[in-house]
């Protein structure tokens, strides 16, 4: 483990590289001694800053839920993040592409929870009765850190990698439809790129959401009320350039657009 004022420094570098869009050196090559538990640290320390900033807190986001997504990566156990409220669009959103380090889309669904939930020991069912609707997202994947080589300790410092989210499509109830059989078609400019289906993602979506409101209680922290959850891509991610078009198609639940410029 990392001291505390190493993890301070990191920290404050990835706030820095927040600001003026310049990704750090890889983590691990300069602390080859870092480990998960330091990675949350810093990412606690992250957040913190951004609350300072004058942020709120929005929810939460888990990565790595699917093996799609642990294939593309190399990195073969979920992650989590925070969302701040500025990082949540509504479908349509049209981004400034240089505002992004080389930013890609994923496939997810987002969990809106009306209850909290507090672990050790939340299940699927708690998870179902805990929400008070799903919804399609897309995830917007950003980089503070360069891409090349990362391992999970640099992901996990920088935020799990989260830029931004978009909402759309038909929210719907928990118990509305087999979540597990939500399929999706994920295009760019009109040529759909990639496909998947939601129990990709640990066979349910939903345990993603029991998996981090387990894993943050060893963190002292739980998920609460009016949280986001952002439950983990069942798409590979899709670079995005400037000038495209980005449509994700729901089937049932309906689409979500964005336009990067």
């Amino acid at each position: 483990m990392l001291d505390h004022d190493t993890h301070v420094a990191i920290a404050d570098e990835l706030h820095r590289a927040g600001l003026d869009r310049t990704p750090v050196p890889l983590l691990t090559q300069r602390h080859p001694q870092m480990e998960i538990e330091d990675s949350y640290a810093v990412q606690r320390i992250w957040a913190q800053r951004q609350e300072e900033a004058g942020r709120r807190k929005a929810g939460h986001k888990i990565g790595l839920t699917s093996k799609a997504m642990q294939d593309a990566t190399g990195i073969d156990e979920p992650d989590y993040g925070v969302i701040f409220d500025d990082q949540v669009v509504e479908s349509g959103h049209v981004y400034e592409w240089a505002r992004y380090t080389h930013p890609r889309i994923e496939m997810e669904l987002a969990f809106v929870l009306k209850e909290d939930l507090a672990g050790p020991g939340v299940n699927l069912f708690d998870v179902l009765r805990a929400t008070e609707y799903v919804v399609p997202a897309l995830e917007v994947l950003d980089s503070r850190i360069e891409m090349q080589g990362r391992t999970i300790v640099d992901t996990i410092s920088d935020n799990a990698a989260l830029g931004s989210m978009v909402i759309g499509g038909r929210p719907v109830a928990p118990d509305a439809v087999d979540l597990r059989w939500v399929a999706g078609a994920l295009s760019r400019n009109e040529e759909i790129v990639e496909t998947g289906v939601a129990c990709g993602v640990l066979n349910h979506p939903a345990n993603g959401v029991h998996w981090l409101a387990n894993r943050i209680a060893g963190h002292g922290d739980r998920l609460e009320a009016g949280e986001i959850v952002l439950a983990g891509s069942f798409t590979r991610p899709m670079w995005v350039h400037a000038g495209d078009t980005v449509h994700a198609d729901y089937g049932k639940l309906g689409t979500v657009t964005c336009r990067f410029v």
